[in-house]
């Protein structure tokens, strides 16, 4: 299978993980944990067929970093997950989009990259877009507004997560990932625990299906497909093709789930793609 194709193929997955997630009946952080875990064992399994070796050197070098990472990418996925629970997937999926944004205005402050007239018209632009979409929302009642929220909050800590990437040295990224998921997990655990008051997590039996599509298609299949294919992609085409994930939301939301999307929404969501779509390539060139 080519690289291009692996990687439409993951970006497809991506694309319908909200749809999977509403009709799993855990909170946020039980689904975020359970997909951690799922995922991880998934990817260290991979790594095991694969007979990829493990660079214990590199990730000691790299632990701290991972670590903090890890624990940023469950909490990444809690808030967008609550997002998918508040608001519809495509006002979800477009608010987690603002994270190549949060990268362009943090990147002057971590990386030390200067911000260019370009990047931040790309900057206006995407509020311009989370405008559009919250002057909508304010009629459909407050609901709306949390879910867009917490997915902003959810683009937070991935933007931090994709920062806090660029300071690892030496280590693969399948090692990297499957690191980040299980330190994920280990970081979560004690907080549903806590929530859940010690007791066991309360998974009904239909959710069990969905659980187990997430945690290994969603996230152990769909990460070595991505993943397999960066090293074999331009940084460009990784940029267009990464699009194709919320698109296919959006799409997936509109025929399956009936979510409407008025006028002003769609621009909204073309000036956010569009600006964290140029934001990227600026960033790469």
């Amino acid at each position: 299978m080519g690289a291009k194709l692996r990687n439409i193929i993951a970006m497809l997955i991506f694309g319908t993980i909200g749809l999977f997630v509403k009709n799993i009946d855990l909170n946020s952080s039980e689904i975020a944990l359970t997909r951690g875990f799922i995922g991880g064992i998934t990817l260290l399994f991979a790594m095991v067929l694969l007979r990829k070796k493990v660079s214990i050197e590199a990730i000691k070098r790299n632990i701290y970093l991972l670590i903090f990472s890890g624990f940023a990418v469950g909490l990444n996925w809690i808030f967008l997950f609550q997002g998918y629970k508040y608001t519809s997937i495509s006002n979800a999926t477009l608010s987690y989009y603002f994270a190549p944004i949060f990268v362009t205005i943090l990147a002057p402050f971590i990386l030390k990259e200067k911000l260019t007239l370009s990047k931040f018209l790309c900057v206006l632009m995407a509020l311009v877009g989370m405008f559009c979409i919250v002057g909508v929302d304010r009629i459909n009642g407050g609901s709306d507004l949390i879910g867009i929220a917490y997915g902003l909050l959810a683009a937070g800590f991935y933007a931090s997560v994709i920062l806090m990437n660029k300071f690892l040295k030496g280590i693969d990224s399948l090692e990297i990932t499957i690191i980040q998921l299980l330190s994920a997990t280990i970081t979560l655990l004690p907080y549903v625990l806590y929530m859940d008051s010690g007791k066991s997590l309360n998974i009904s039996l239909n959710s069990i299906p969905y659980i187990l599509i997430l945690g290994i298609v969603h996230t152990g299949i769909a990460y070595l497909l991505y993943f397999s294919s960066l090293q074999e992609l331009k940084g460009q085409t990784i940029a267009v093709l990464s699009y194709i994930d919320p698109v296919f939301a959006i799409i997936i939301s509109a025929i399956i789930l009936k979510e409407h999307l008025g006028i002003l929404q769609i621009i909204g969501g073309v000036l956010i793609l569009g600006s964290s779509f140029l934001s990227e390539i600026l960033n790469r060139k």
